[in-house]
């Protein structure tokens, strides 16, 4: 009797994955079609596992919570409304307070609070929650790039910093968070989670040595890389401008098999040395690319195999297109996911789309998602603390209507405002697709630094009144831009002054009212500055009187109205950073860091 034909490993490893990918795949089928009934069966889990917490006791709801009370008469919050409740639990209140389990961590939002990061108090379950929703991208990736198993990812991934609440709790970003733990820690293998870089290397803290031996081992595997990334578009950017600053180094450590003596940490030198050998050939191939004048597409000319780049170009990112499409020789930029450290969010079922097309599909298993009517300025209806709100349920939402998105998750946070503001571009079956117009409020970003209005115009007023005042001098207007021409990239203050006396201002107090302006944004901006080298020195622009009326001249030629016109305090359209540029006489810069530590300011003081 003949033998039945053998299944080679290969084989069966592969036919393992594409049934995993068909799971997947057919998940997001049945959720998207049910999506009504998913989301009603989260929001009731959701309630019944924490009916017995203080916050929603606080509310008049003890006991078990139906949807139309809910819907009708809960409250909807900001994060002022929940710091109080956030305080305690960072002060070491262990008591239900927001959630019936226990309060495994607090989460560092880039949003601020007061100047400092806003704490997300979080259980250990939802690191399960955030490694699902990872879990659904490559299968989704799969149908439109083959043979993604076939080699690794070169991704530069990073640690922050961490702190220690008054109260004992870990308080860190999200992806410091995950990376940390045992889910990416211990992950079983996956071809799909294959990366050049070790473990070891995205684990050091420090971001030099995390940085250097992350490129190396991407320059030692460059044959093996078939897609790269970061999280977001500017962590990529400054990855290749590291490759240009040091690639000599990275060269030499190639053709000797030797690593650089500036890597001290144990464990990133015992990783990498698994993975650097001597390699003239390579060495010498990589220095004749990095030697020529022009880096235009240096990414497929290093790393040839390369499909497309992974990294955020939504939002604010957005400003970094160029500079992408510079480097990568016009690669599909992918969007594959929209999260933030409350939440995990959804996918972008189309990856390969246009970075202007990327819609976003919210899976209805993650949280209960409610949605705020915008109005056509792009402000969401005004809250009212007496009033109800009436929100949008995700099943309900208009095609080509604008919302803030309201969130009630897992974790104890019931109908909060995340501060997103969405466009509803599409369905998937029954759930709607989402374009990602702007965060609420964010008048400047660099990397994942957000300051508004308020923030920057409080920092200036700070400056201007405290440096320029002694000469007779005064602001008389002023804006910002977003400079992303250099890397690492920075903000930029036009001024124009007026002088009441012929006082000369030194240089110097020019320089102080930069560095001002610095320690008075926020936590997120200043550590940007000093810790993860994200963020260049402030640059101010002193323009020659009457620039900004050239500028209002130009808005009322193209139908701005006289009588409603006032000077923007963030500009981003290139006519008008070309007249403000064509004004400038002098520019100064920050002449050094502003003060930064991790941690909240209280805690420091305790």
């Amino acid at each position: 009797m003949p033998e039945a034909p053998k299944v080679s490993s290969t084989n069966h490893q592969e036919s393992c994955l594409d049934d995993k990918n068909q799971q997947v795949l057919q998940f997001i089928e049945d959720v998207t079609s049910n999506a009504k009934e998913v989301q009603r069966r989260v929001l009731n889990e959701i309630l019944s596992r924490n009916a017995g917490v203080e916050y929603l006791q606080r509310h008049g709801f003890n006991g078990q919570i139906d949807y139309e009370t809910f819907k009708s008469t809960f409250p909807v919050v900001t994060y002022d409304d929940l710091k109080p409740d956030v305080d305690r639990i960072a002060n070491g209140d262990t008591s239900p307070i927001l959630c019936s389990q226990p309060i495994s961590e607090c989460l560092t939002s880039s949003g601020t609070s007061g100047g400092e990061r806003k704490l997300m108090p979080t259980i250990e379950e939802e690191l399960g929650r955030r490694s699902f929703l990872y879990s659904l991208l490559m299968p989704v990736m799969n149908q439109f790039v083959l043979d993604l198993d076939k080699g690794k990812g070169m991704y530069f991934l990073f640690v922050k910093s961490e702190a220690k609440t008054p109260g004992g709790l870990l308080a860190r970003p999200v992806l410091t968070s995950y990376y940390k733990s045992s889910h990416f820690r211990d992950r079983p293998y996956d071809p799909y989670a294959s990366y050049t870089s070790p473990n070891e290397a995205i684990l050091c803290s420090d971001s030099y040595q995390s940085m250097y031996s992350q490129m190396l081992c991407g320059l030692c595997q460059k044959d093996e890389v078939l897609r790269v990334g970061a999280v977001f578009a500017s962590g990529f950017i400054r990855a290749i401008r590291f490759l240009q600053n040091h690639w000599p180094l990275l060269c030499n450590d190639i053709r000797t098999g030797t690593l650089n003596p500036e890597i001290i940490d144990p464990s990133v030198r015992e990783a990498v040395v698994k993975i650097l050998k001597p390699n003239p050939q390579l060495a010498e191939v990589l220095e004749a690319e990095c030697r020529k004048e022009s880096w235009k597409g240096i990414i497929p000319r290093i790393w040839p195999n390369t499909k497309y780049i992974d990294v955020i170009v939504t939002g604010t990112m957005s400003q970094y297109i160029d500079t992408l499409n510079f480097y990568g020789n016009n690669l599909p930029l992918v969007c594959t996911m929209y999260a933030s450290s409350e939440c995990y969010f959804g996918v972008n079922l189309n990856p390969l789309c246009m970075p202007s097309e990327v819609v976003y599909t919210l899976i209805p298993t993650m949280a209960y998602f409610e949605f705020l009517p915008v109005t056509s300025e792009n402000e969401p209806v005004p809250l009212n603390p007496n009033k109800h709100h009436k929100l949008v349920d995700l099943v309900d939402v208009q095609l080509g209507q604008d919302y803030e998105l309201v969130i009630t998750t897992y974790a104890g946070l019931y109908r909060y405002h995340v501060g997103d503001i969405l466009r509803v571009a599409g369905f998937k079956n029954k759930a709607p697709q989402f374009t990602f117009i702007c965060r609420k409020n964010v008048a400047l970003s660099i990397d994942s630094d957000k300051t508004d209005e308020v923030e920057l115009h409080n920092a200036v007023t700070k400056a201007a009144n405290s440096h320029l005042l002694q000469f007779d001098a005064s602001l008389i207007e002023y804006t910002s831009y977003a400079d992303t021409s250099t890397i690492p990239g920075h903000y930029v203050l036009y001024w124009e002054i007026g002088f009441n006396s012929a006082k000369s201002i030194p240089e110097s107090v020019f320089e102080d009212c930069c560095l001002t302006v610095e320690e008075s944004l926020n936590s997120v901006y200043r550590q940007g500055r000093v810790s993860d080298n994200s963020i260049g020195p402030l640059e101010i622009k002193v323009v020659k009187n009457g620039t900004f009326d050239k500028v209002m001249d130009f808005a009322i030629s193209n139908g701005a109205s006289i009588n409603q016109y006032k000077a923007p305090r963030c500009v981003k359209y290139a006519p008008i950073v070309e007249i403000l540029n064509s004004g400038v006489v002098f520019n100064y810069f920050s002449p050094k860091c502003p003060k930064w530590s991790p941690g909240h300011k209280q805690w420091c003081t305790n």
